[in-house]
């Protein structure tokens, strides 16, 4: 199909590019971008008119909840939910049931969401097998499958003899291992220590929790050289520490959630089980070193941290409840939010949802890393139009996810994506 997009405002924050112009794509790529022939005969044109067009979104943190967890998400109202919030590419973490710890289900997952050309997978290997953190899995033959690194989800991996011999592995052959920093025994409460938790009775992670398995893995890091990603970083020290290791040359990327971003463990309320998260809300100081971080690039990307939960894991007290929410159709316009707060712009608000999480990905994305995240002529055309105006309000009930619950929920926020193409095909269109 080839596709006119007509009269938006072009942003490509990978090259600065900000204009308002049009877009011409033609066998799922970009054709040309300001200047289109005039021979150029769409067969559909799209009218931009007072919407951004931008590089289709990367989300680093999506859990699709199959196979294993139907019951909380299905593969097709996930992938749904990813293309109408403007996503076009998704890594989806391991912890699914059966465990991503064979190729067979990787090669299984990654035909099931093709077949539904809707967003692209990119699913994470598990790091041990089942996540048990005693044996390496198969790390090659994950990749073959279609693997673009390894990790432990929410498990920690307390035996640091494993997660050495893990990263000396995946250095070996350049693979990216992404950790989120939790110790083991101090990461088993249900809200951030400090005196909210005292004061609702709720067993509490200390930022220790965070900061302890942050320096483990920096100087297991630096002992064998491999690429390690760090998962959701929740805390003002956790911020500092990414940030001193930078400074002494240390090749790590982060990322931080949407919950992080904009919550504080106060949004728990009474005992509200849609702000139960891993990891917990903290403090506003963390909030607000979190930003920070992001708005200077201590923190590489934005993520939904994507979680649907079933009504019955939530209808429950807060410490039983189960953990987590849905964002994939949220995310845009929480960084819009963020954007328009801390007052970094749209650009850096697009670039930490596009081009720095396609950083992070790297050469796992083989063909397409020269153009993921990005709108460059001769590229994949995966764009996200969207309406910065359009002013919306979160009501669960009308969201495509199957997982309805969300701290955000009453909420208004800028911005509604009108379109999704990925690979050149209109994945979502907004009605008017």
């Amino acid at each position: 199909m080839k596709i006119l997009i007509k009269n938006g405002r072009v942003v490509d924050p990978a090259t600065n590019f900000d204009e308002i112009c049009d877009v011409a794509i033609a066998a799922g790529r970009i054709i040309a971008i300001k200047n289109v022939a005039d021979s150029f005969l769409p067969n559909r044109i799209l009218d931009a008119s007072g919407c951004v067009v931008a590089p289709g979104l990367v989300d680093l943190a999506v859990r699709l909840r199959e196979p294993g967890h139907e019951h909380e998400g299905m593969l097709e109202s996930e992938m749904a939910a990813a293309v109408a919030g403007g996503i076009s590419s998704l890594v989806c973490a391991p912890d699914t049931d059966p465990v991503l710890d064979e190729p067979g289900l990787v090669e299984m997952l990654k035909m099931r969401a093709e077949k539904l050309h809707q967003a692209r997978v990119f699913p994470l290997g598990a790091l041990t097998r089942n996540l048990q953190g005693e044996v390496l899995t198969e790390m090659v033959e994950l990749t073959e499958a279609g693997c673009v690194g390894f990790g432990q989800a929410e498990v920690p991996l307390a035996n640091t003899q494993v997660l050495l011999r893990a990263l000396q592995y995946a250095g070996t052959f350049g693979y990216t291992v992404w950790l989120r920093p939790q110790e083991l025994y101090l990461g088993t409460g249900v809200a951030a220590s400090g005196p909210l938790a005292t004061r609702m009775g709720l067993a509490g992670v200390p930022v220790a929790a965070e900061t302890i398995a942050l320096h483990t893995i920096f100087e297991l890091t630096k002992a064998t050289g491999a690429r390690v990603h760090i998962c959701r970083l929740s805390s003002a020290a956790g911020v500092a520490l990414v940030r001193q290791a930078r400074d002494e040359g240390l090749g790590v990327t982060c990322d931080v959630s949407i919950n992080s971003l904009h919550l504080t463990d106060t949004d728990i309320g009474y005992f509200d089980s849609r702000a139960r998260l891993n990891p917990p809300l903290r403090q506003q100081r963390d909030r607000d070193a979190i930003r920070e971080g992001l708005a200077d690039g201590t923190i590489d990307a934005l993520v939904s941290d994507h979680t649907p939960v079933d009504e019955d894991a939530k209808a429950l007290p807060f410490a039983e409840a189960e953990a987590g929410a849905t964002g994939v159709e949220l995310l845009l316009s929480l960084a819009l939010k963020w954007g328009q707060e801390s007052g970094v712009g749209l650009t850096r608000a697009l670039a930490v949802l596009t081009s720095e999480p396609a950083r992070v990905l790297g050469t796992a994305l083989g063909t397409l890393q020269a153009s993921a995240g990005q709108l460059v002529a001769g590229g994949v055309a995966d764009v996200c139009i969207f309406d910065p105006q359009d002013e919306w309000t979160v009501r669960p009930e009308a969201l495509c996810s199957q997982g309805k619950h969300t701290p955000f929920s009453g909420y208004a926020l800028p911005g509604r994506v009108r379109c999704t193409i990925v690979g050149g095909q209109v994945a979502f269109e907004r009605a008017a």
